[in-house]
């Protein structure tokens, strides 16, 4: 998992790990812990025992941080959106324009490069570790995609206009709507190969034949 991102590492073994957390480093260790889980390929669906047992504590004591599991999760994606929108928004307002393939290109390549450097997360943004789940989670993830398709919305149409076309707003709809769809398409792959296809792989070329 990316050093930006919530360890997965297990606690030192010895006296050390049986010290009293301080405040708040239980809640993110928990969020560590199920991150970890997530990025098991082929996990079955993680429930609050399964976590509580590789904490080694009692699932009262989970509660005692977060009223569900529907709120870890919660957690986890209020991590996802802060991490990729905080680089897409520069990325977008940015007011110097990028050489082809241009600002589409480079959000793509975020949102890859995110999900391949955290698989668990990945699992989250394409809806596999939420079978079963709360369909709100569910809900939010497909509003983070429909965010993602309005700033490359935004990007293309100003490529649009720079270039010219008598109907930026009609071609930039269309463009957002296939390079959304290569996105999705990349991190679902990743998720279900086990995360042996890289989401990332052969990226320029791609990114090149998508920018046509």
């Amino acid at each position: 998992m990316d050093a930006d991102l919530p360890a997965t590492a297990s606690p030192s073994p010895g006296p050390a790990a049986r010290k009293r957390p301080k405040p708040g480093e239980r809640r993110t260790q928990i969020l560590q812990v199920l991150a970890g889980m997530l990025e098991q390929p082929g996990a079955d669906r993680i429930t609050t025992a399964a976590l509580a047992a590789k904490l080694d504590v009692s699932e009262a004591a989970l509660y005692r941080h977060f009223a569900s599991k529907a709120q870890m999760f919660e957690a986890l994606i209020d991590f996802i959106e802060t991490s990729v929108f905080g680089l897409v928004n520069q990325i977008v307002d940015n007011p110097h324009p990028l050489p082809p393939p241009g600002k589409a290109a480079r959000i793509t390549s975020v949102m890859l490069q995110f999900g391949e450097k955290n698989p668990g997360m990945t699992r989250l943004m394409v809806g596999d570790a939420l079978v079963y789940e709360n369909e709100r989670l569910v809900a939010r993830m497909n509003q983070f995609f429909d965010r993602i398709e309005s700033s490359l919305r935004q990007a293309l149409r100003a490529a649009a206009e720079a270039q010219g076309s008598l109907t930026p707003t009609v071609q930039a709809n269309a463009q957002a709507s296939v390079w959304v769809s290569f996105i999705i398409g990349r991190l679902q792959r990743y998720a279900r190969s086990g995360f042996k296809r890289l989401p990332t792989e052969q990226l320029e070329a791609s990114l090149r034949a998508l920018a046509q």
